[in-house]
Order: structure tokens, then C-alpha cells, then sequence
């Protein structure tokens, strides 16, 4: 499969660039980026081109990995799949409900593949966990703390100063991280029922899951460099279950979120993580900061 990268940033670089120019089933073609120079660095270290016209990538491509911002990539997303590109994509997917929905009615009207990348769902220990768990079923309660350190002030990450980061904060960062482990072990939300504001970007969501259980949420950008983490924990009739930490990073993250997409080209079939699972994330976000807004909890 002949792809693209769309983004210049931190994550294109660290992540997408070196996970497709190691992936054996893609020919990685070219960047493109908003920043032209940033764009042809990135090419020249991979070894690929530097695309200039966004379309002539697109028109190059059987598919784009896409790392940039939500609204940007949600723009991008519509446009490539128009001109017939399977879709690699990052979380969120977007972060109003009406981009998002122009992503996934793009893709259906152009029958093309799309996976939306949650690092933590294509690592191999934590998809074997979560299969088992929601083979396992009858889960009572479940918590996620998902903490990060980017506003803490005691760390370096490149991606403290990311302009969409700094506006929407660990519930659109993070929160989809959480989401993607717990929607498909205890099922949709019907509803978020409780959202509250604590230190920093801090949030606490409470959510109400079809299999009736709820769930506890806390994100976090603004944590101790020492606090930060991710635990997920289950609690029903079968006991207490604990997400185990995974030793794979997120180049082998993305190979395997190119694995998929590749899979799903191939036979037709949507993946878990497809744009539409991704609209719904940005809808149960989106209830979230309404509540936040209206301080409503």
C-alpha cells in the first residue's frame, strides 16, 4: 500500500515517520506539511519526498497517516477520502461533533478503510486484556486515571506547547486514551452524568454504560511529573481486573494501527477503531465539556 504522511510535528516525527518507513506492507511515498521546510527535514531523513501540494500527494497515495491537529485533520480526512485514500488517523478524531461526522459520511460515500490511532488499544497486551475482560463480563464499576505531566511544570515534553493541547486540555488529549479501554469492555455511554473541573486541566467524569455498569474518569495534563499514569481498573462479580502495562511503544503501536488498516482494506470490514468509533468519542466528549461549561455536575 503506497501512503502518505500528513504533519510535521513532534508525534509525525517520533512516531508515524518511523513506524511507516519500518512497516514491510508500505511504501511510505512522501510528506506534506503546512511548513514546507519542516516537511522536506522529515522526508530527507526518511528517505521519501516532499510534497508541496497536499492534493498531488493525495493523487500519489493509496492512503495518508494523518498527524496534526483535530481540526486540521479532520478537513484533511474529508478531503482524502474523497479522492479515494484509506485513512490512518489520530485521536480525537475531531473535537465538535459536526467534523467528525463529515470524516465518517466521507469515508462511507467513498468506501474507504479508516482506524483511528489510540496508542494504548494497538498495543498487544492491552487488546489481550481487554478482549478477555469483555469476554469475561458482569463488570460492576470501573475507574480510569489517566495522568500526564505536560502542565505540570516540571517536565520537557515537546508537546506542552501545542496550541490545541493548551485550549482543549486532557479531556480531548487524554480522555480518548481512557475511552477507547473501557467503551469496549463495558460498552457505549448512554450518558455522561457527572463532569467536574479539579487542578489545572483536571477533569472527573462519571458515565453510565449500556451494560449498566458506570465508570469514574479522571484526566490529567496538569499532574506531578511523579503522579502521572494510566490505571484501569474493573470491579464485578468475577473480581477486580488491573490494565497491565504494556512494554511497547508507539512506533510498534503504529505498525500495528497500519496492520489494521491494512486488514480492513483488504476485506471490507471495519475495525473497532474506525472513524465511526471515533465520532462517537468526540460526541461523549463533547457532552463532557458542555457539562464543564455549564458547570453542571
Amino acid at each position: 500500500m503506497r501512503i502518505g504522511l500528513l504533519g510535521t510535528g513532534p508525534w509525525a516525527g517520533m512516531a508515524h515517520a518511523p513506524a511507516l518507513s519500518e512497516h514491510s506492507g508500505l511504501d511510505f511515498v512522501g510528506v506534506w506539511g503546512r511548513r514546507t521546510e519542516a516537511a522536506k527535514e522529515l522526508a530527507d531523513r526518511h528517505g521519501t519526498r516532499a510534497y508541496d501540494d497536499v492534493d498531488a500527494l493525495l493523487a500519489d497515495v493509496d492512503a495518508v497517516a494523518v498527524a496534526l491537529p483535530p481540526a486540521v485533520q479532520a478537513d484533511l480526512a474529508v478531503r482524502a477520502a474523497r479522492a479515494g485514500c484509506h485513512l490512518l488517523l489520530d485521536k480525537p478524531l475531531a473535537t465538535t461533533v459536526g467534523q467528525g461526522r463529515a470524516v465518517v459520511d466521507a469515508v462511507r460515500e467513498a468506501g474507504v478503510a479508516s482506524v483511528v490511532f489510540f496508542t494504548s488499544r494497538f498495543m498487544t497486551e492491552t487488546e489481550a486484556w481487554i478482549t478477555e475482560q469483555a469476554d469475561t463480563g458482569g463488570w460492576f464499576t470501573a475507574r480510569a486515571d489517566w495522568l500526564g505531566a505536560l502542565f505540570g511544570g516540571d517536565g520537557d515534553s515537546p508537546f506542552a506547547d501545542s496550541p490545541w493541547r493548551q485550549e482543549k486540555g486532557a479531556l480531548w488529549d487524554v480522555g480518548p486514551h481512557a475511552l477507547s479501554v473501557l467503551l469496549p469492555v463495558l460498552g457505549d455511554a448512554r450518558r455522561v452524568t457527572a463532569a467536574a473541573p479539579g487542578p489545572g486541566d483536571t477533569v472527573h467524569l462519571v458515565l453510565d454504560h449500556v451494560s449498566g455498569a458506570s465508570s469514574t474518569l479522571t484526566l490529567s495534563l496538569s499532574a506531578p511529573a511523579a503522579a502521572a499514569g494510566a490505571t484501569v481498573e474493573l470491579r464485578g462479580r468475577h473480581g477486580i481486573a488491573v490494565l497491565p502495562d504494556s512494554a511497547e511503544g508507539a512506533v510498534t503501536a503504529l505498525v500495528h494501527a497500519a496492520d489494521a488498516l491494512l486488514t480492513a482494506a483488504d476485506s471490507g470490514r471495519p475495525h473497532p477503531c474506525d472513524a465511526a468509533f471515533g465520532l462517537r468519542v468526540t460526541e461523549i466528549l463533547t457532552e463532557a465539556e458542555s457539562l464543564l461549561d455549564a458547570g453542571v455536575g
